[in-house]
C-alpha cells in the first residue's frame, strides 16, 4: 500500500477548506493533513487541528496565533503554530507536501499559490483571484518547476474533466469553444430596479451554493463569472473569443465543452463543491466524496439562457479587462474586492460596484506585469484609486 498524499490547506476554515477537509477525512489512507492555514477564525482552526492532528498551523497574525499556541498546549497537542505571509508561503513549500490546496479568497492568496507552485507541488487551484491578476506569471512558474495545477472552482474542473487528457493544445483536441455555466444567482429574474435596491443580505443568499460572502456576492454581480472566464483562458490556452457563458439556474451542468464534429461534452453533478475537490485530491482516480447523487427524474429539467450583460455589467467588464491584457485584470480584481467589500459594509450600492470598477480600470493604463512584486504595486494603486472612487459614488448613492 502507498502511504498516504501529505497535503496543505490553505484557507482551511473557508468553505472550500472545511468541504476540503470532509473529503480528506474520509480517506485517512489516502491523505494526511500535513498543514492547516487560516485567517483569523481560532476557533475554527482549533477544532481542526484537533481532527486531524497536522504539523503546522498558521494564522494571519501573531496575537491569535498566540491564543492557538496556548490552547493547543493545553490540550496536548504538538502542532507547531506559525503567524504571517511568510509563514504562509513556508509551508506552501513544504519538501514533504504532495499537494497544496490553495483556498485563501482573493489577492491575498497570490504569494502562497504562487510559492506552492515554484515549488514544483500539486497545486489544487480554488483561489481564482491568483490567475486573474497573474495569469502568464503564474502559469509560467508553473511550466518552469514542473508544478501541477487542477482547477477547484466546479465550472473549471467540468472543463478540465470534459478536455482529452494530455491535451496540448485547443486546436489538436478539436476543441471548439467552451461553455461556462452561471447560476444567475439570487438577482437572475430581478428587475433593474430591484437590483439597485439590492441588499447585502439578498446578496448572498445564493439560491444553490453554500459559499462565502464575497463570493456570493460575485455570483450575484455576475463577476464571478467574469473572473472565470479570464481564468479559464489561462488554464486551458482559450482566446475569449472561445469562451462563452450559459445561465443555468438549475446548476447541474457544471460547464461544457464543445467540439469541432458538433458534439458537446457536459459535466453533470450536485451542486457540492466536494465533488469538484475529491476529484482533484484523488485524480487520475475518483473516491467517494460524500455527495448525494444527481436524480435527474427528479430535477425534470435543465434550462439555460444567455447572460445579460446590461443588467449584469460586471461580466463585460472582466471580457473587456483579458482583452486589454497586462495589468487590467489584475487591477478589475482590485477595484472588484473594493467595491464588494464597500457594500458588504452598506457603504456602496449594488450597481456601485460595477461603478467603481469602470472607474478604476479607466483611471489606471494597461501595464506589463513582469514580476510578483510589480503586481503587489499594481494591485495597491488600484485599491487606492477604488476607495476613492467609493467614496465618491457612495457620496451619490
Amino acid at each position: 500500500m502507498t502511504s498516504p498524499q501529505s497535503l496543505v490547506i490553505l484557507g482551511s476554515t473557508g468553505s472550500i477548506g472545511q468541504s476540503t477537509l470532509d473529503v480528506a477525512l474520509r480517506h485517512p489512507q489516502r491523505f494526511r493533513v500535513l498543514a492547516l492555514a487560516a485567517g483569523s477564525r481560532v476557533d475554527v482552526l482549533y477544532d481542526q487541528v484537533l481532527a486531524c492532528r497536522p504539523r503546522y498551523a498558521v494564522l494571519a497574525g501573531e496575537a491569535a496565533a498566540d491564543t492557538l499556541r496556548n490552547r493547543l498546549r493545553a490540550a496536548g497537542s504538538d502542532c507547531e503554530v506559525l503567524a504571517g505571509a511568510e509563514a504562509l508561503c513556508q509551508v506552501a513549500a513544504l519538501p514533504e507536501a504532495d499537494a497544496v490546496m490553495a483556498a485563501i479568497v482573493g489577492a491575498a492568496g497570490l504569494p502562497s499559490a504562487l510559492a506552492a507552485v515554484r515549488a514544483g507541488k500539486r497545486v489544487l487551484l480554488a483561489n481564482k483571484e491568483a490567475l486573474v491578476m497573474s495569469g502568464d506569471l503564474f502559469m509560467a512558474e508553473a511550466r518552469n518547476a514542473k508544478a501541477t495545477v487542477l482547477p477547484i472552482d466546479s465550472e473549471h474542473n467540468a472543463v478540465f474533466q470534459c478536455l482529452p487528457a494530455g491535451m496540448a493544445s485547443l486546436d489538436e483536441a478539436g476543441v471548439r469553444r467552451i461553455l461556462l455555466t452561471a447560476s444567475g444567482g439570487p438577482f437572475r429574474t430581478a428587475s433593474a430596479a430591484d437590483i439597485a435596491r439590492a441588499t447585502p443580505a439578498q446578496a448572498v443568499a445564493h439560491p444553490n451554493w453554500s459559499m462565502g460572502r464575497k463570493i456570493s456576492v460575485d455570483s450575484a454581480t455576475m463577476m464571478n463569472k467574469g473572473l472565470e472566464v479570464i481564468e479559464a483562458h489561462y488554464l486551458f490556452g482559450a482566446s475569449p473569443s472561445r469562451i462563452d457563458v450559459l445561465v443555468h439556474p438549475q446548476s447541474v451542468v457544471h460547464s461544457l465543452v464543445e467540439y469541432v464534429d458538433g458534439s458537446v461534452l457536459a459535466q453533470l453533478g450536485s451542486p457540492d463543491m466536494r465533488t469538484p475537490i475529491a476529484h482533484a485530491l484523488a485524480y487520475p482516480e475518483r473516491v467517494d466524496a460524500g455527495v448525494s447523487f444527481l436524480d435527474l427524474v427528479a430535477r425534470a429539467r435543465l434550462d439555460f439562457e444567455a447572460p445579460d450583460d446590461q443588467r449584469f455589467p460586471c461580466l463585460r467588464l472582466a471580457r473587456e479587462a483579458l482583452v486589454a491584457g497586462g495589468s487590467a485584470p489584475a487591477v478589475l480584481n482590485a477595484a472588484n474586492e473594493i467595491a464588494v467589500a464597500a457594500f458588504l459594509d452598506e457603504r456602496l450600492s449594488f450597481p456601485g460596484i460595477a461603478a467603481v470598477i469602470a472607474d478604476t480600470l479607466a483611471a489606471l493604463p494597461v501595464r506589463a506585469v513582469a514580476s510578483l512584486e510589480s503586481l503587489l504595486a499594481i494591485d495597491a494603486e488600484a485599491r487606492a484609486l477604488a476607495a476613492q472612487a467609493v467614496a465618491r459614488r457612495g457620496a451619490l448613492a
